[in-house]
């Protein structure tokens, strides 16, 4: 009897969007808080014709993903100066960082971990665009619904003793709530103290009041297979955090990030107090 054909894993829609999201912003924002010129390059012609500008600028994650992409290369350039030489990017999707590399991060070993058919869709890309990266850069292809990010890591020449910045954005909403304290445990098990992790997450509150906006918004993230799973909350992320052995720096809600970054509007990156960007410290 014939086999019947096993689909082949395909890479993430909502990365593909957030780095189309980056190049907009980089193009059309007359002082944009990011300088992404790859973001449209990363991604296949196929998408970069499908998604318009104006769609993505409109997108309600546009904000978020323009910030939290300002406010974990603002940390990470302040922890460089603090000593700090490895970044890890957990579900890295087709962040630039790796091909950008500020003069500050001269000196940084580059770790992206994410999903194998989201990382082999960005290394054919890469390819494609005849880039050749230095051996600082290093990508780990890793499912961690099956793999800690800990042992991950192991499998490359990350060094366990140095002090170590993560970025771990849009990420924690599509996992467990123990998925995602795992990955907390396992960011602090490897990695020595004063280490450091800036991480996204939405208020649970969100989930438990299920307003009429952010139902139809599972339901679209639902329909392309990636669901949210579950939120924090800010009122017990200290705690949280504390046995997992990280230490809380900061905590900024969508308010408080547009004032941050946006005060006046003219950005339009204002967002929703339920959307979260957390700055921690490994104990």
């Amino acid at each position: 009897m014939q086999g019947t054909a096993v689909e082949k894993p395909a890479a993430s829609r909502t990365a593909i969007a957030t780095s189309l999201m980056r190049a907009a912003h980089t193009r059309l924002d007359p002082r944009p808080l990011i300088e992404d010129p790859w973001g449209d390059l990363l991604v296949p012609q196929s998408a970069r014709e499908s998604i318009r500008d104006e769609s993505l600028l409109s997108s309600r994650a546009y904000p978020n993903v323009i910030t939290r992409t300002r406010y974990a290369e603002d940390a990470l350039q302040a922890a460089v100066a603090a000593g700090i030489r490895q970044y890890v990017l957990i579900g890295a999707g087709f962040d630039s960082f790796a091909l950008r590399r500020p003069p500050y991060a001269a000196d940084l070993q580059i770790f992206e971990i994410d999903f194998p058919a989201t990382q082999e869709l960005k290394l054919e890309r890469i390819e494609a665009c005849a880039i050749t990266l230095p051996d600082c850069v290093h990508f780990i292809a890793a499912d961690l619904s099956q793999e800690s990010v800990a042992a991950a890591l192991m499998r490359s020449p990350f060094q366990s003793g140095q002090l170590t910045f993560f970025s771990w954005l849009g990420v924690t909403m599509y996992l467990t709530r123990a998925a995602n304290l795992a990955t907390l445990r396992s960011i602090a098990s490897c990695a020595p103290a004063r280490s450091e992790l800036v991480l996204t997450y939405f208020d649970e509150r969100l989930f438990q009041a299920q307003s009429q906006t952010f139902r139809e918004l599972e339901k679209r993230v639902a329909a392309i297979g990636e669901p949210f799973l579950s939120g924090f909350d800010p009122a017990a992320l200290a705690a949280d955090l504390a046995v997992c052995g990280l230490e809380l720096i900061e905590d900024l809600d969508g308010g408080e990030v547009g004032a941050r970054y946006d005060s006046t509007g003219e950005r339009g990156l204002g967002q929703s107090s339920t959307s979260h960007i957390a700055h921690a410290r490994v104990t």
